[in-house]
């Protein structure tokens, strides 16, 4: 008995941080040197990024840590000015980019091993909810360097500040995958008024909402799916296509009225898998005035460094124009990418070499999902 119970005291004292220690890597360590002329550009840069899931691992995003990608410090050093936080509720075991079911879950014991409150244990709604109050927490704790982003005003108010002071940041929730909704369209109101402002359909696995590009049907919008678009639409809730089927970009596509985003992806043209967009579905994208946030990670850009974000820069950015594309790293989101967040001065300096103008660095850095947000949100 003793010998289990210190088992269970290492489990919960050292467990999580093991978790995210193996499973959030970084290939090169910070310090990260780039050139005085890239560096220089970076630092006047409003510099946004689409997607990071760190609120799910219990850390403390107001330290700086030697774990994971983002934290409220590194943002600041990273001169990040916006920073959409993701909520993950439910992931599957035996994660694959092929066929999943929703029988199974490792987020029911990251959530006991945590020590989240009792309710989110079998309630993915909560999961939700706890993961928006940590975030609001970290704001309330942060002595004014850090930001969550609502409305408008709230967008506008920041920016002023940050003409004053560059050294703060700011984020926004997101949600990945809507089974957070346990089937009830009433539940948007409730993530609403938590903070959520983007939402997207389905995860790993296929929802009551809609289908997975890694589920078993891989079918399209549900009936309560085309209702669930035009609610996160009367709510001004940026709908998300990361991780959809195809059938159900499509769906999406044909129904919106307002801008869609794709968070966290690669492109097909540069790294051909079920994971990364057609050309079809990012010129679809940017007609509806939308970005396409580009991924850091292997499966997403077919490399591992960055100038293989750049390729899938450089062609989203040749297909529909670089008003349309986006920073979306999937940061702490269980992949291994090239730098943390201190880092994103390297992808500055990568798109100058590449020859990308000055107007368009700044777009895809950050601009056009500022622009987004300041047309998007209530």
């Amino acid at each position: 008995m003793a010998i289990l119970l210190l088992f269970l005291c290492i489990l919960f004292l050292y467990g999580p941080r093991w978790v995210e220690h193996n499973l959030n890597g970084t290939l090169e360590k910070p310090p990260y040197q780039v050139s005085e002329k890239a560096l220089a550009l970076h630092r006047k840069l409003f510099v946004a990024d689409l997607h990071a899931d760190s609120l799910l691992w219990n850390r403390n995003l107001l330290k700086r840590s030697r774990d994971g990608n983002v934290d409220i410090p590194r943002l600041i050093e990273g001169n990040v000015a916006l920073q959409a936080f993701t909520v993950v509720t439910k992931s599957p075991r035996g994660l694959n980019l092929e066929r999943n079911d929703a029988n199974s879950d490792n987020i029911t014991l990251l959530a006991i091993v945590e020590r989240w409150p009792f309710e989110t244990w079998t309630s993915l709604k909560q999961r939700a909810l706890y993961q928006a109050n940590q975030l609001q927490s970290f704001a309330d704790d942060s002595r004014g360097k850090f930001f969550v982003i609502r409305t408008q005003q709230q967008l506008a108010g920041y920016l002023m500040l940050r003409k004053q002071n560059p050294d703060i940041t700011a984020g926004f929730l997101g949600l990945e995958g809507s089974q957070a909704l346990e089937g009830n369209l009433n539940n948007v109101d409730v993530l609403f008024d938590a903070g959520f402002r983007m939402m997207a359909p389905a995860h790993f696995f296929d929802t009551e909402i809609g289908g997975s590009a890694h589920g078993l049907k891989k079918g399209g919008l549900t009936a309560l799916g085309k209702k669930w678009v035009e609610k996160l639409e009367s709510k001004k809730i940026l709908i998300d296509v990361a991780h959809a089927s195809p059938a159900t970009i499509q769906d999406v596509l044909a129904l919106a009225k307002q801008p869609v985003i794709d968070s966290h992806t690669g492109v097909k043209g540069t790294c051909n898998n079920i994971r990364n967009l057609s050309d079809e579905e990012l010129r679809g994208i940017a007609a509806t005035g939308g970005v396409v946030g580009i991924g850091y990670w292997e499966t997403a850009i077919c490399g591992k460094d960055v100038r293989a974000i750049v390729r899938a820069i450089r062609y989203a950015s040749n297909l529909v124009g670089s008003e349309h594309v986006a920073l979306g790293s999937d940061y702490d989101g269980s992949v291994t990418v090239p730098f943390d967040t201190t880092g994103l001065a390297k992808i500055t300096e990568a798109l100058l070499q590449d020859r990308f103008t000055e107007e368009q660095v700044r777009n895809i850095m950050g601009e056009n999902v500022l622009r987004l947000m300041q047309q998007s949100l209530p």
